[in-house]
C-alpha cells in the first residue's frame, strides 16, 4: 500500500511519498478535513506604524473574535469557530504534536495525508512549514517522525521519495529540475489519482538525505 504526505502552500510545495506494506481497515479511524488557524504576533513595523490588534483568540474553544477598529464599541464582533486555534504564544513543537503527528501516523499506516498552508504574504506560512534551525516546522518534524518510525519497524519495508514543486499563476514548476524554464502538467489517472507528469522524485534513506534534497 502506498501513501503520500503532501505539504503545500501558495509559495512552495513539497510532496513526500511513502510506500509501505502495512494495511489498516478504513473504518478504524475517522477521516475529515480539519481547519487550523494560527496567528503570528504583530511585527515591530506594525507596532511602530500604530496598528492595533483587532482579534481575540480563545484557544481552548477554537474561537476567534474579530473587531472592526474603525467602528463604534456597540457593534458586535464577528465570531468564527475552527477545529483548533493557535495564538502568537504557540510554539512549533506543541502545534506539531497536537495536530500533525496523528496525520503522519496515518500516512505511515498507508493513508494519504495533506497539509495545506494558506494565507497572505507575511502571515507566517514558511515559518510554520519550514521553521528555523532551532525551531523546526512541520516539514522537518515530519522527516524526523517518519525516519524514526522506519528505524523502529520490523517486518515492514518502506520507500521514501521526495519531490518539491511550485504552483504559481497556474504554472507548475519542478523545484528540483536543472531546467527551471520547464512547466509541467497536472494529470489524473484512475489508479494513482492526481499527479504531476515528469516531476522529479528522489529516493531518500535518512533525515540527512531528505534535508539535503529540501
Amino acid at each position: 500500500m502506498k501513501a503520500k504526505l503532501m505539504a503545500n502552500s501558495s509559495e512552495f510545495g513539497s510532496q513526500l511519498s511513502i510506500g509501505s506494506n502495512a494495511s489498516r481497515t478504513s473504518n478504524s479511524k475517522s477521516e475529515s478535513v480539519k481547519v487550523i488557524v494560527r496567528c503570528r504576533p504583530m511585527s515591530d513595523k506594525e507596532v511602530k506604524g500604530g496598528h492595533k490588534q483587532i482579534i481575540d483568540m480563545y484557544c481552548d474553544r477554537g474561537v476567534i473574535q474579530i473587531h472592526k477598529s474603525s467602528t463604534g464599541e456597540d457593534e458586535s464582533p464577528k465570531i468564527f469557530t475552527f477545529d483548533a486555534v493557535y495564538d502568537w504564544n504557540s510554539n512549533q513543537t506543541d502545534l506539531y504534536e497536537e495536530i500533525f503527528r496523528p496525520l503522519v501516523d496515518s500516512v505511515l499506516e498507508g493513508f494519504n495525508g495533506t497539509v495545506f498552508a494558506y494565507g497572505q504574504t507575511g502571515t507566517g506560512k514558511t515559518f510554520t512549514m519550514e521553521g528555523s534551525a532551532d525551531k523546526p516546522g512541520i516539514i522537518p518534524n515530519s522527516f524526523e517522525q517518519i525516519f524514526n518510525c522506519i528505524a523502529r519497524s520490523h517486518n515492514q519495508q518502506y520507500l521514501v521519495r521526495s519531490s518539491y514543486l511550485e504552483i504559481y499563476q497556474e504554472e507548475v514548476r519542478d523545484l528540483l529540475s536543472k531546467d527551471q524554464s520547464l512547466r509541467l502538467e497536472l494529470k489524473e489517472r484512475p489508479d494513482i489519482g492526481v499527479y504531476v507528469k515528469d516531476l522529479s522524485s528522489f529516493v531518500c534513506k535518512s533525515i540527512k538525505e531528505i534535508e539535503h534534497v529540501m
